[in-house]
């Protein structure tokens, strides 16, 4: 590999060149750490979705790791995937309960990364027997906290499970900056993909890996600003780094593809 190891920026108000298919299959084959979408949706959505979810902060779940925490609103899979049961009931109760205050973040942003990115659909997931994945989750992160190394790749966690997600191909993120910090909170994202070797790296009891697992690697770091939209590959080693001052609030979720076309999305968290 002899291409930097960067992100691409793209303006979708004022670029009129998109090839929105370059920058999937530049993300899938590992060319470009991050791709940032500005401008992706109004002003006026950011704005309309914070003040929806302002009043439930008070809600979010704490994670507590032995290296960490996550504090989201809503589920994710990774947590429950020995329980699915316990999870789609989660999403079916969150995916209810964001459609009742009107945050409607995630189906936005899906509609238009499907506009912009020249994609066929792009829907979130259900299983055959009817059960529904969750559309999105808040991740808020407060003074002082850090995301450790780690990497998600469902079709790895999922194996066994019957879970349809097992079967993807590919496996991208989406996430949308809805408040910065003041410092610190860079994703900071490393040019390698786990390997079963790295399992001896594994933090037992704890979120990720030791930090010596991608000694060597190349890595990227992206501070997002309110309003960004980024997309990154993250069957890579990547982490946030230390938050300082307000906290650090996305709306996440996953999206991957069960063929090599990279026309045809599937989402989940």
């Amino acid at each position: 590999m002899t291409e930097q190891w960067g992100r691409i920026v793209v303006d979708v108000d004022r670029d009129t060149d998109i090839d929105g298919q370059d920058l999937v299959r530049r993300l899938v084959d590992g060319t470009v750490a991050v791709v940032v979408l500005r401008n992706l949706l109004p002003r006026s959505v950011f704005a309309e979705n914070r003040e929806r979810l302002a009043p439930v902060f008070g809600e979010a779940s704490t994670t507590q790791y032995t290296n960490g925490s996550l504090t989201t609103i809503g589920p994710y899979l990774a947590k429950h995937l020995h329980e699915p049961d316990t999870y789609f009931a989660e999403a079916r109760k969150a995916n209810e309960f964001t459609e009742s205050i009107g945050v409607d973040l995630g189906a936005r942003t899906r509609r238009r990364l499907a506009e912009v990115l020249g994609l066929k659909r792009f829907d979130t997931e259900v299983e055959a027997d009817g059960r529904g994945y969750s559309q999105q989750n808040v991740r808020i992160y407060a003074d002082g906290i850090r995301t450790p190394l780690h990497n998600d790749n469902i079709m790895r966690d999922a194996t066994g499970t019957g879970l349809a997600l097992a079967g993807l191909r590919h496996q991208l993120s989406c996430v949308v900056c809805v408040q910065e910090c003041e410092s610190g909170g860079e994703l900071r994202i490393h040019r390698k993909r786990w390997t079963d070797a790295d399992d001896k790296y594994k933090i037992v009891g704890g979120l990720g890996y030791d930090e010596a697992v991608t000694e060597g690697a190349p890595a990227h770091e992206f501070k997002p600003r309110a309003g960004d939209v980024y997309l990154l590959n993250p069957t890579y080693y990547h982490s946030i780094e230390e938050v300082t001052g307000s906290d650090r609030i996305t709306m996440g979720f996953f999206f991957g593809f069960y063929d090599d076309e990279l026309a045809e999305v599937v989402s989940w968290i």
